[in-house]
């Protein structure tokens, strides 16, 4: 069985706008999905903020084929009042860390990487970076 892993924003841009000094692992963990050694999750919101992010750098054109390759190796969680609900009633103080973590938590989603440890102190599953993640 495939270990399956929810993504945060931060990695995916981070691989995808080449960002030092975390280009590097995020490079590994896609590497690890493209060959089949794990399944990759992502929110709808990722998709949104990537855009928004990567349209800035290249172009709206030039973020969408970037996505469209991404799309090819992740699978995409729909958001949903619950998960909005969630996210507005809990103690989070990042909304969009907030939002993440709820679409992870409703989706049974054991595993979720983000660079942003301290954002989820209280997760009742396990976080963690790219890095530790690929140490692992």
């Amino acid at each position: 069985m495939k270990t399956v892993v929810f993504v945060d924003t931060d990695i995916i841009y981070d691989l995808l706008a080449n960002r030092d000094p975390y280009y590097q692992a995020a490079a590994k963990l896609f590497t690890k999905a493209d060959e089949g050694k794990i399944k990759i999750f992502i929110s709808a919101l990722s998709i949104a903020n990537l855009h928004y992010l990567l349209s800035k750098q290249l172009s709206s054109q030039g973020a969408k084929q970037a996505l469209r390759k991404l799309r090819l190796i992740v699978r995409i969680l729909p958001l949903n009042e619950k998960i909005v609900d969630l996210a507005l009633n809990s103690e989070f103080s990042d909304f969009e860390d907030a939002i993440q973590y709820f679409c992870a938590l409703e989706n049974d989603i054991e595993i979720l990487l983000t660079r942003n440890l301290k954002d989820y102190k209280k997760a009742q599953m396990a976080v963690m970076t790219a890095q530790d993640f690929i140490n692992f």
